[in-house]
């Protein structure tokens, strides 16, 4: 497999040279990072080539790095069944930038593109039906950013007089409690309970 692999980076890197950044294979897996701007052609290429055949999409995701000055990164698995092979595919993009869909190469990209909208908040231009999917309608924020409250900014909750589920703003139901996960095996630098009867001996 890695010497397939390595065949297919150099094919990438002959025929699509204006569309990649870099190639990298780590692990077994190869990994090509590409302008985002190529997306839809490039993965056609993918799609289409007889040597690449990758014509399933297994996911699309993201990520956020809110140090970088291209914040969020987009990621697409794609497999070929014709030569058992997978490619992950990424393209960097900051905040504010839109993405263009991949439906009209993958109709099955439209849910996944929904989700990486509703988590990431990246839009996709010529996307059929760009809304929240999976949560609701009235949601503020995109869960998946770094910066986003762990605890959110609103909750909902039924309520008896309204007859009906309601969102009020997020109020914790008690205080934040402190673990300690430390052995006290390992050394703790403070007195645990008990420890006071054997110092008194």
């Amino acid at each position: 497999m890695p010497d397939r692999l390595e065949n297919l980076k150099a094919l990438i890197e002959l025929k699509q040279p204006e569309a990649l950044r870099r190639a990298e294979l780590a692990g077994g897996e190869l990994t090509v990072h590409i302008v985002l701007a190529a997306i839809p052609s490039f993965i056609e290429f993918l799609r289409a080539d007889p040597q690449c055949l990758f014509t399933q999409m297994i996911d699309i995701t993201g990520g956020d790095y809110p140090e970088r000055a291209k914040r969020f990164e987009l990621v697409y698995h794609f497999l070929s069944m014709r030569h058992n092979m997978r490619i992950r595919v990424k393209a960097d993009l900051a905040d504010g930038e839109i993405a263009p869909s991949i439906t009209g190469t993958h109709p099955s990209a439209n849910w996944f593109e929904r989700e990486v909208f509703d988590m990431y908040g990246i839009r996709f231009s010529g996307h059929p039906d760009l809304r929240r999917l999976l949560t609701d309608y009235g949601f503020t924020g995109h869960p998946l950013r770094k910066d986003f409250p762990t605890s959110g900014y609103v909750e909902m909750h039924y309520d008896e007089v309204e007859k009906r589920c309601v969102y009020r703003p997020v109020s914790l139901t008690q205080e934040y409690r402190q673990f300690d996960f430390m052995s006290p095996w390992e050394g703790a630098k403070y007195i645990l309970p008990g420890d006071e009867k054997t110092e008194a001996k």
